[in-house]
């Protein structure tokens, strides 16, 4: 079950979320996407999951999603409620081993926010669905900034994502280097759904979501085999 908070933000306050189970020894902050908010299915399948994985999840609302509009938060902005949430990871879990990251915009908003000033205490981001480029518009425009995080990346991709021509999210991970991790998932859209005759269920996806997920953040010291 989820524990409901209020996140404190330079502009005000937003709702925000925890789930973790005893025994958790890592936690990450995730962020939502631009369409659906931190109690989207997907954002709880995601943080009960790694719950259950040893990972503790922090999530929260952007501000533009607290106040019910649908035109995201201006960088900035969004970058401030990642900091904020961050930082409120550190307090609640000092010492702890911290990521950061999210779905979509919420996965961008932090590579942007890490890129301009590193995020204390983080070792490393995640990435469900790094929205490359606009759909129909093929581009690794938005992955210029990344170059200047240096720490390590997942990107949990789909083949079927309209947002990342998957040859375009090879190549950016390719020029990162070793910093960055693809896990490719076979037939998901942007969204991580699968088309029937996939022969998987969307809740397999998800499954496969979180065991890499946390597997990767296990290489990375977060949590014991």
């Amino acid at each position: 079950m989820s524990d409901a908070f209020a996140l404190q933000l330079p502009s005000g306050e937003v709702s925000a979320l925890i789930d973790a189970e005893a025994g958790a020894q890592a936690a990450l902050v995730l962020a939502h996407g631009a369409g659906a908010g931190m109690r989207h299915a997907f954002m709880a399948a995601i943080a009960e999951g790694l719950a259950a994985r040893g990972v503790a999840v922090l999530r929260f609302q952007f501000p533009f999603m607290e106040q019910g509009s649908k035109r995201t938060d201006p960088p900035a902005a969004a970058q401030a409620a990642v900091r904020a949430a961050v930082a409120e990871a550190g307090r609640r879990w000092p010492g702890w081993p911290l990521f950061a990251g999210g779905k979509s915009f919420g996965a961008r908003m932090t590579s942007q926010a890490q890129a301009l000033a590193p995020l204390p205490g983080v070792r490393g981001l995640v990435f469900f669905g790094f929205p490359l480029h606009p759909a129909g518009k093929p581009s690794t425009q938005r992955a210029q900034h990344l170059a200047e995080v240096e720490l390590p990346m997942l990107f949990v991709q789909g083949t079927r994502d309209a947002l990342a021509d998957l040859d375009l999210v090879r190549t950016t991970t390719a020029q990162l280097g070793p910093r960055a991790l693809l896990h490719v998932v076979e037939g998901a859209d942007h969204g991580f759904e699968v088309l029937k005759r996939s022969g998987r269920t969307n809740d397999q996806v998800i499954e496969e979501l979180v065991d890499s997920a946390a597997a990767w953040m296990r290489q990375h010291g977060a949590v014991a085999s």
